[in-house]
């Protein structure tokens, strides 16, 4: 064999030998894509995004998606990654960006749930709060062992604890605190609208004396109905102002969309602020697919979203719950909603 046709095979045989290594060795990279998206006026397999328990949901038109970013299961190998690198709709980050070291993946995984979960419960009181709901002392959950299994429910809203109202998580506190524990008191509730009255024999407070109900409370927005949300495969906070959305088109009284495709994201907080979010390319392109007419994007991530315009699709600035029901009253009246 002569030196040049063993300098060949060599090389081919090192080449195919990188070729196989990158195609198979994994990177400390994760590729993150455009992931789907959901309308928060209908179903997932069936079951209803938001339903609502108490009254009859409007009837909508249209849809309202949130938008997701999706993470391949399969390991990022080499290839995979610089693939990646030169595909505008996907992004390659950091391993550690998105699966931090200290924690496992199960662990990461339940954080974002557990970040969903709560984005809920703000989204539902910032649309209760916009459709001028009150604030009341809610029940959230009942302790294990609660004095009250059986007489009040995750929904309720107390109204008065032994004959002294309790309008206030402090106002319940300073009732609970001048009753011995052990002492048997009616607590006047309010379930879906109608007005009850529970018999409790208290608890012992954990601190300062006093009764305890055994229930887990929360100061937030009542309405005489209930609203459940069901996303169980989406995880992080940046659903909570299409769910709010969802929530005031679903039993408020403007159809929101008239029709239209509308999808969006951001965080949202109880007094309505909508929050930057991540990912917001991949989320853009995702409403691109879905023909979406108007994105709207959080006010923190205009620059992003600019510098990643999608062809056709609209954008609209939105740094308040405010702001997006304006700009989705703008599509509505055939105007230009305000952009980035």
């Amino acid at each position: 064999m002569s030196r040049r046709t063993t300098v060949l095979v060599t090389g081919t045989v090192l080449l195919l030998l990188f070729g196989v290594l990158g195609a198979l060795l994994p990177v400390p990279y994760v590729a993150q894509v455009p992931g789907p998206t959901y309308n928060t006026l209908g179903d997932i397999d069936g079951t209803p995004i938001i339903s609502v328990v108490g009254r009859e949901p409007n009837h909508t038109s249209g849809n309202l998606n949130l938008t997701t970013v999706g993470i391949p299961q399969r390991p990022l190998t080499l290839v995979g990654a610089v693939q990646g690198w030169f595909d505008s709709e996907v992004s390659v980050v950091p391993r550690e960006q998105v699966y931090p070291s200290d924690q496992s993946v199960r662990e990461t995984q339940q954080q974002n749930r557990q970040a969903f979960l709560t984005s809920e419960q703000a989204a539902r009181g910032a649309a209760l709060a916009e459709l001028g709901y009150p604030d009341k002392v809610v029940v959230q959950d009942l302790s294990a062992d609660s004095p009250s299994k059986g007489q009040l429910a995750a929904g309720d809203a107390i109204e008065a604890v032994n004959g002294v109202p309790t309008p206030d998580q402090d106002a319940l506190t300073a009732a609970l605190a001048a009753i011995p524990p052990g002492t048997t008191i009616p607590v006047a509730y309010t379930r879906l609208g109608v007005p009850g009255v529970a018999t409790v024999t208290t608890g012992a407070a954990a601190e300062g004396g006093g009764s305890a109900l055994g229930v887990l409370v929360l100061v937030t927005p009542y309405a005489p109905f209930d609203v459940d949300i069901q996303v169980d495969d989406v995880g992080g906070p940046s659903a909570g102002l299409m769910l709010s959305l969802g929530i005031i088109d679903m039993v408020g009284d403007t159809d929101l969309t008239e029709g239209a495709v509308v999808a969006g994201t951001g965080t949202i907080a109880a007094d309505g602020a909508v929050g930057p979010i991540g990912g917001i390319p991949l989320k853009m392109v995702s409403a691109r697919d879905i023909g979406a007419e108007l994105f709207l994007v959080p006010a923190d991530n205009c620059a992003e979203a600019q510098a990643n315009a999608q062809p056709g699709l609209p954008m609209a600035k939105v740094a308040t719950l405010d702001d997006a029901l304006t700009a989705l009253a703008d599509l509505r009246a055939g105007k230009t909603p305000a952009s980035c």
